[in-house]
């Protein structure tokens, strides 16, 4: 079978077209790969996507990098994708017989038309561990994404004028084309969504970092803020799609996520290490009794509140939000503000359990100083030869994302352990000697060593990242903080 015939039975079997228009689709395709294209046969150890990918480069339609064959890849794809109007439809329709069937028939659609990345997604490294603290924690070493062309750089560089689309996360990506410097999108659809009475939209994530990884995103660009609207928001997303969780990156830079300038949430059908985390203390609000309150045995800073009422739980969490926003305690360097200069927020995270609403606020302070110029609060130097980029949303929860480079890194500090030849990093040796020291290291349980070694590593970084340390004082800081909080409120 010609690969064209065959790529057009599967554009058919979608349902995305009819039958009557087989002549119509075959004239797209080879419109976009070049009529040499007709003749060649079907290879079955390809997807007829990628054959006919190779075949437009070898027939002079696209240039041979990587920005023009995805954008040539998404607009195949794109081809077996419904309209957005009827992936609207269907999913909607879906949802009126519950919300699991809705997403199921959503995210295989964004696994078939190759906007979820699955084969790209399978190269990352995945494993999980338990810290020496006790702390369940998961890790993943990043090799998904692909690494950015010359050419899209050099495009990006000399970008001027107003974007189009405004930025990666816009309404205006669904269906563009993209090319250097701009992300293919041909085959993205967003659900449409109404929360807190604005319009906005639902889409995966195409190189997920856990299952079902989606965003929402308003409509409209507009900066990124945490406040009581947001609670009402992942409120709503949580009555909507209850077997999800949702949560938003916090608002401000260092301690916030890589796009602060468009308001959006992250969520997905994934039980993080910080969801199974028990309440560690108990806090007690007696104007909220319907509301249960405490300190998450957590590293990071995570007061807990849990309830079937969702307006109680709106209402006692933004006053946390706004307490915090100004509390200050100089004897552990959390300042609040300086001048108008605000430097606290929240990192808010909402899940189900049954009837009840759990909401996960965790404090974030985003002061530099001297000795931590990058963020006192914010993974510390010496972590920097495994981890220096700000902690967001997903490594909050528990999951860390680690750098690319670090798969080759860590195989020469494996080498080093055993006393092979290597080419280790300088930046990995205080690190590894440090481990080496303290175990038996051999050919059967380096990579359990490595594994532990990570996991430990990351169980720092969130330690860094709190604002309240898990010690002697860092409880008392709680207190005083919970003192204070429980006497306003």
């Amino acid at each position: 079978m010609k690969v064209i015939e065959k790529f057009v039975d599967e554009v058919i079997n979608s349902g995305a077209y009819e039958p009557l228009d087989r002549v119509y689709v075959i004239n797209k395709i080879r419109a976009l790969v070049g009529d040499e294209a007709s003749s060649v046969e079907a290879n079955d150890e390809q997807t007829s996507v990628k054959q006919l990918v190779d075949l437009a480069v070898q027939n002079k339609k696209i240039s041979d990098d990587v920005t023009s064959r995805e954008v040539l890849n998404d607009q195949l794809y794109d081809l077996i994708t419904p309209t957005p109007s009827k992936t609207n439809g269907i999913f909607w329709q879906k949802m009126q017989k519950s919300p699991e069937k809705a997403t199921d028939w959503f995210y295989k659609l964004c696994e078939n038309n190759n906007y979820v990345k699955k084969e790209a997604i399978a190269k990352n490294v995945v494993f999980s561990g338990t810290s020496s603290k006790g702390h369940g924690l998961e890790i993943t070493i990043n090799l998904s994404k692909p690494e950015k062309d010359p050419k899209a750089i050099a495009a990006a560089a000399h970008a001027t004028g107003k974007k189009y689309p405004q930025c990666a996360l816009c309404l205006e990506n669904e269906g563009y084309l993209g090319g250097y410097g701009k992300n293919a999108r041909s085959n993205l659809r967003i659900i449409r969504m109404n929360i807190g009475g604005r319009p906005w939209g639902f889409q995966y994530s195409p190189y997920a970092y856990f299952n079902e990884h989606c965003i929402f995103l308003d409509q409209k660009h507009i900066p990124m803020v945490i406040n009581q609207q947001t609670l009402i928001n992942l409120v709503e997303i949580e009555k909507t799609l209850p077997h999800y969780f949702v949560g938003s990156n916090a608002d401000l830079p260092i301690v916030g996520g890589s796009m602060l300038a468009h308001e959006h949430y992250q969520g997905g059908r994934h039980t993080f290490p910080m969801m199974k985390a028990k309440i560690k203390k108990n806090v007690v609000f007696d104007d909220y009794p319907e509301v249960v309150a405490g300190i998450v045995d957590w590293p990071m800073s995570d007061l807990r509140l849990i309830s079937d009422n969702s307006l109680g739980l709106i209402e006692l969490g933004a006053k946390i939000i706004n307490f915090w926003d100004h509390y200050s305690d100089s004897a552990r360097q959390i300042k609040a503000f300086d001048g108008k200069t605000r430097h606290h927020t929240v990192t808010p995270i909402m899940h189900r359990e049954g009837k009840n609403f759990v909401l996960d606020l965790v404090l974030r302070d985003n002061n530099t100083s001297e000795n931590y110029p990058l963020g006192i609060f914010h993974p510390h130097k010496e972590l920097w030869h495994i981890k220096k980029e700000n902690i967001g949303l997903i490594e909050v929860m528990g999951r860390a994302i680690l750098p690319g480079r670090l798969k080759s890194e860590l195989e020469e500090v494996k080498k080093y352990w055993l006393g092979q030849d290597n080419k280790m990093a300088i930046s990995h040796k205080e690190w590894a000697d440090q481990i080496k020291a303290e175990q038996n290291i051999t050919a059967e349980n380096v990579d359990a060593v490595m594994q532990q070694a990570l996991v430990e590593v990351f169980e720092q970084v969130l330690q860094d990242a709190g604002v309240f340390k898990n010690n002697a004082d860092g409880d008392e800081g709680w207190d005083k903080f919970i003192t204070a909080l429980t006497k306003q409120i």
